[in-house]
């Protein structure tokens, strides 16, 4: 039995998994990719108002667990994330997160929610931003080699903002191929699936690879990568871990999220700290050049940052807005007298 109802200052609005859910169904995936990609590039447009910091992480020979705080000033965020690449074998995902939003002037909470979902969605999302700036133009061809959690997002995040048609996949794995092909029939892309990454990547202006193994490993080598690629490289995201060969890395144009986190993270761990690379919201704001040459072979060396996902939390908060789809939480306490919070606890005795 409930002791007394909780304050009006003590409820946080809390997205579940099922909202969630209901959020991208009622959406529709494409339309809801759209909507983030327009809120993470307005915010990397006012990059320079945020605080940014390299994400707090405690690795373990299993995996990492990861803080991502940032702030605009108005608003702070975090989210907790993890990286076990060993919790498939027992049935457990790979990546799992949630997240907050709160109020810079009073420190409260504005929203809690689920973002193991809302990563997949903000990852795919950010992965497009950066592809209609730096890939060639009329891109339709689109290789996967990972075809995991992420495979279908990147996918339909690539037709719906790049116009992407076609998708060639390959995975170590060809259960994963099956699946990300059965789940997407009727999406209106081409599924094309390969029996190697050498056969993924024949004809395609944009390789993605996103696999999940937390070592060094080359998932491309030189020779397969062929003039005026992008390459959108979204697995290598710890110390440790990075799927392109060094030489690709030599001979291309690298955009990353921000340098002092990607030169530890990155595929950029491979190279000298000095190693020239241009940060994505500069091209966004017409500060730096994108891609500059048709042949030129360009790469966004993405780890995630803490921005991207203040973006998608700042999209669920305006979106669940007038809805059904959050759970008021009992989540702060709100004694009648804020100084007398232990005369809350004699009260809820009596």
């Amino acid at each position: 039995m409930p002791l007394s109802p909780p304050g009006p200052l003590s409820l946080v609005p809390f997205v579940s998994v099922q909202h969630m859910m209901q959020l991208v169904v009622e959406s529709g995936v494409e339309r809801m990719l759209s909507d983030l990609a327009t809120y993470i590039e307005q915010d990397f447009r006012r990059w320079e108002q945020f605080d940014k910091t390299p994400r707090i992480a405690s690795h373990s020979s299993a995996g990492v667990i990861e803080l991502m705080p940032t702030s605009d000033g108005v608003t702070y965020a975090f989210k907790y994330v993890n990286g076990h690449p060993k919790n498939m074998r027992s049935g457990r995902q790979t990546v799992t997160a949630f997240g907050v939003l709160a109020d810079v002037d009073t420190g409260y909470p504005l929203l809690l929610t689920e973002m193991t979902l809302l990563t997949a969605l903000r990852t795919a999302a950010t992965s497009a931003v950066a592809a209609k700036y730096l890939a060639p133009a009329n891109s339709r061809v689109m290789a996967v080699i990972g075809n995991g959690a992420q495979c279908e997002f990147q996918a339909l995040a690539f037709r719906a903002i790049c116009g992407i048609d076609t998708v060639r996949l390959y995975d170590i794995d060809s259960r994963a191929t099956a699946k990300a092909v059965q789940n997407l029939i009727g999406s209106g892309l081409t599924v094309v699936p390969c029996t190697s990454a050498e056969q993924a990547v024949e004809g395609a202006q944009v390789i993605t690879t996103c696999t999940a193994d937390k070592q060094y490993a080359t998932i491309l080598s030189d020779n397969m990568v062929g003039t005026g690629v992008h390459l959108n490289a979204i697995g290598g995201d710890c110390p440790g871990k990075t799927e392109l060969h060094r030489d690709i890395l030599l001979r291309s144009e690298i955009f990353v999220e921000y340098p002092p986190q990607t030169r530890i993270e990155g595929e950029i761990q491979q190279l000298a700290p000095e190693h020239p690379v241009t940060e994505l919201w500069q091209v966004i704001t017409g500060a730096a050049a994108g891609r500059a040459d048709p042949r030129q072979v360009t790469l966004f060396d993405s780890v995630g940052f803490a921005i991207e996902d203040f973006s998608a939390l700042r999209y669920v908060h305006d979106r669940i807005k007038g809805t059904a789809l959050y759970t008021p939480l009992d989540l702060l306490a709100d004694p009648d007298e804020p100084r007398d919070l232990y005369g809350m606890l004699l009260r809820a005795a009596a």
